[in-house]
């Protein structure tokens, strides 16, 4: 790596929502870095700040003022790391342009670098315009999304300000850079966000901005050649899954599940009571709790969210569950902020928009969160595997 000094102040993700924060650690953590998810901004950094410190800031659920003004306090918080990244998501759902300016404001980085392609899941940056699977993300189901609808492709639109970088032309970013610019780069391959992060002289001059695919392109530039090694968790005895993401590859992922004679599950009301009582009478060695398949009101969601979090601190505390397995990442903050984690220590990333950790506070339980979109139609059934049979790669539950 080459930074302006040789004061090693650690790794910095902002992120807006959990799974993002894990997206973007997961990749540093494979590099050899060790990582840790935040559950809330700290006071403070956090010393001695030699890894990954990824922040879960909650922005996407606030409104864009709000979102902002933490975003901000962040980024002043963490400016001293070697490495400040701001994660965006991948189809631009969230407080995107505010959220990067209020960023590079707080951060004093030099220039900003946007990147938000994620190659190996369809996502990608053609001529500043993102798609999903050959889709502007504005004409996809991320449109539709009934709390953060996207509503523009066109990072131009979003940055009218911002230079335009192409894949072949990653050789003007230092010249960018040095002027001051705010960067949007186009990306259809891996391959493109390595040449641009290979590009950039002093990592340490930029506020990078993106998804997974350019939190991995870093983390293999920064890459340790001996990394940490972490112990892998003890097999859970009964995981419990939680659906809270409505995303249609989440649902059929968990119908999948389903199809297995050893999975019973609930689904959630308002009222948590139920739930509890059924998912104790149950004898299947896996247990799920999903909400509603229809899509809600953000009121509505909210409500069904606190109801399962009610309902998996009953099970975790009566011990009736000793390991998670979480989608969406509001999902995964209502769930895990009453158990009393502060964070997740990473363990590692199975597979893309999945990381594997432990939490951090009184129960000290095995946990797997996966983003909501992410994911073929088996991956519920690789995790719930993964988290009972952690020394087996094999696929079946």
């Amino acid at each position: 790596m080459t930074f302006r000094n040789d004061v090693r102040q650690g790794i910095a993700i902002l992120a807006d929502d959990l799974t993002s924060a894990g997206d973007g650690a997961g990749p540093f953590r494979r590099a050899g870095h060790e990582a840790r998810i935040l559950l809330t901004a700290p006071a403070g950094v956090p010393r001695p700040a030699v890894g990954v410190s990824a922040v879960d800031l909650g922005s996407r659920v606030l409104d864009e003022e709000a979102a902002a003004l933490c975003t901000w306090r962040a980024a002043r918080l963490f400016a001293d790391s070697e490495l400040l990244v701001k994660t965006v998501d991948s189809t631009l759902r969230g407080h995107v342009a505010a959220e990067v300016r209020a960023a590079w404001a707080g951060s004093g980085r030099r220039a900003v670098v946007i990147a938000p392609a994620f190659p190996s899941e369809g996502r990608v940056t053609v001529e500043g315009v993102q798609y999903v699977r050959g889709v502007p993300v504005h004409e996809s189901e991320y449109a539709r999304d009934p709390v953060h609808p996207v509503r523009c492709s066109d990072l131009a639109t979003l940055f009218p300000q911002a230079a335009s970088v192409r894949p072949d032309r990653a050789a003007e970013l230092p010249e960018l850079i040095g002027n001051g610019d705010l960067i949007v780069c186009s990306a259809t391959e891996d391959g493109d966000l390595d040449r641009l992060v290979a590009a950039v002289p002093r990592l340490d001059d930029v506020l990078w901005v993106g998804s997974p695919g350019l939190a991995a392109a870093l983390a293999r530039r920064c890459a340790r050649a001996t990394g940490s090694a972490a112990s892998l968790p003890a097999p859970a005895r009964r995981p419990l899954i939680v659906v809270g993401s409505t995303n249609a590859a989440t649902r059929r992922q968990l119908a999948q599940l389903h199809t297995r004679v050893d999975v019973r599950g609930v689904t959630v009301s308002v009222d948590p009571a139920p739930a509890v009582e059924t998912l104790r009478g149950l004898t299947a060695p896996v247990l799920t709790l999903q909400t509603p398949d229809e899509r809600h009101t953000p009121q509505t969601a909210q409500l069904l969210a606190r109801s399962q979090a009610a309902v998996v601190q009953a099970l975790t505390e009566d011990h009736t569950v000793d390991a998670l397995v979480i989608t969406g990442g509001e999902t995964a903050t209502t769930v895990l902020q009453p158990l009393g984690a502060t964070g997740i220590d990473l363990l590692d990333e199975p597979e893309p928009g999945v990381v594997r950790g432990s939490l951090i506070g009184r129960l000290p339980l095995s946990v797997l969160i996966k983003a909501g979109g992410f994911g073929d139609d088996a991956m519920l059934l690789r995790l719930c595997h993964l988290i009972r049979h952690p020394l087996d790669p094999g696929e079946h539950v």
